[in-house]
């Protein structure tokens, strides 16, 4: 019975979660119930819960996690100083006159709001307010207009400096020393949040140029299906004076973007000290669009400690359920199965992304990040793959998730928010030739490993 008790946690573990219970109690109170039940059954040893103060002071007092709520705050004041309204028009109407200029202007827009937030659902919900009405009004295809404001919205998983990759790259660097030393090596290289934004850099911006070549290739193919903004229309306005308007709405988000990520892959800074750079920088553009008050810093901070504590919870919550498991060999048991599975390598990683992106139908990146990631990352690391590499096909393959039919998160936001006329269908047919394109990204980073691996290797050596 003792070696089926990590399979049975984990079962149950999940089991609870899909009753709706709160993950982070589900996670603490589902390892703490196993553990009595280990100790009463002479399976666990009590030794493994009195690591658990030594696990929460490590969390509290590490560095590299307290970017999550600047970036988070810098995210939710952005969404507050109508950054991304004015965006999406401006570029509306410099790519307006083209076929499936809308839908190019979405993914632009989505691009730099998944850069400054970072936060799919906000991206998701704020793009299906603002771009699906415009989109539809101007006789867009439902599919077409659902699925790009979809796809782009899924963005800010993968193009730094995304949550997901800041707690991704906290993981993975654990990860990666506990693989080294479990291989014998016991001056273990580090892998930082820095390399993983590097290293996702390339994949995210090849993926935004699938999704434009797209819009493009349904413009040429189907042009009635994307058509450009009347010529009446474009006729009252100044391309002058658009130009203008242009730059002066690009350039403050494009400044804050270059300021982040060029302070952490220059050296110049941490991804916390660049977090702080862009939260006071969110605040500056704030003040610029005269969009900052108290109420609106009061609803911001109220926003931020409610995601932050939501993370932080969760995190404690899955360093009890980690540790429960690993008191049961569950860590061993997780090694025996990838290391048996056919294929090898290949074999193990192709079983674990697969794993991954059905999870991704149910839990939420921060719960699969800290739960899964932890079991799955040191066994693999030590078959001998890139961490790096390792981490951002974890990120692509859990954005390809949210995106995917029936139970994709981004679905069931755009959902929450699109007219009663849009079907559901609509979306599900929508989102399809994404899903296409995400996995061809995937199927490329996976080929050619060098797509994540070339810049983290340029600027850190």
């Amino acid at each position: 019975m003792a070696e089926f008790m990590p399979l049975i946690l984990f079962v149950s573990v999940f089991a609870v979660l899909l009753s709706g219970y709160p993950v982070a109690f589900a996670l603490a109170g589902t390892g703490l119930i196993f553990s009595v039940i280990g100790i009463a059954t002479g399976t666990f040893d009590s030794a493994f819960l009195e690591a658990i103060p030594n696990r929460l002071y490590g969390i509290m007092t590490n560095e590299t996690l307290i970017a999550v709520p600047l970036f988070v705050f810098m995210g939710i004041m952005l969404e507050r100083s109508k950054v991304a309204e004015q965006l999406l028009d401006t570029m509306a109407l410099l790519f307006g006159p083209l076929r499936g200029g809308l839908g190019i202007s979405v993914m632009v827009v989505g691009m730099l709001l998944a850069a400054s937030t970072g936060i799919v659902g906000a991206t998701v919900v704020t793009m299906g307010l603002l771009s699906l009405p415009t989109m539809m009004k101007r006789g867009y295809n439902a599919k077409v207009a659902t699925g790009s404001i979809c796809a782009s919205g899924t963005l800010g998983q993968i193009i730094p400096p995304s949550i997901v990759l800041v707690l991704l790259g906290d993981v993975m660097s654990s990860a990666y020393q506990q693989a080294q030393l479990d291989m014998g090596i016991f001056s273990p290289d580090t892998v930082s949040v820095g390399d993983l934004f590097a290293g996702a850099l390339l994949p995210g911006l090849m993926l935004v140029g699938l999704y434009i070549l797209y819009i493009v290739g349904v413009a040429i193919f189907k042009p009635s299906a994307v058509p450009p903004i009347p010529e009446e229309e474009r006729r009252s306005i100044d391309q002058k004076e658009l130009f203008i308007r242009a730059l002066k709405v690009l350039f403050p988000p494009l400044f804050l973007i270059v300021a982040v990520l060029g302070s952490i892959m220059g050296g110049l800074a941490t991804p916390t000290e660049a977090a702080s750079v862009g939260a006071t920088g969110a605040i500056l553009l704030a003040i610029s669009q005269k969009q900052f008050n108290f109420t609106i810093l009061k609803e911001v901070m109220r926003g931020t400690t409610q995601v932050s504590s939501m993370v932080f919870l969760i995190l404690i919550g899955a360093s009890v359920f980690s540790l429960v498991f690993r008191g049961f060999g569950g860590d061993e048991v997780v090694q025996e199965i990838l290391s048996n599975l056919p294929g090898g390598v290949f074999g193990a990683v192709v079983t674990v992304m697969l794993i991954m992106f059905l999870l991704g139908f149910i839990l939420d990146f921060i719960e699969i990040t800290f739960v899964v990631v932890p079991l799955v990352a040191p066994v693999l690391l030590a078959m001998d793959l890139n961490p790096v590499w390792l981490g951002v096909m974890i990120a692509l393959n859990l954005q390809t998730s949210f995106l995917t039919p029936p139970f994709g998160f981004s679905l069931f936001y755009l959902r929450g928010v699109a007219p009663a006329e849009i079907k559901t269908t609509d979306i599900y047919l929508g989102v399809a030739p994404f899903i296409l394109i995400q996995v061809l990204t995937i199927g490329m980073l996976a080929f050619w490993p060098q797509l994540a691996i070339w810049l983290p290797k340029l600027i850190y050596g």
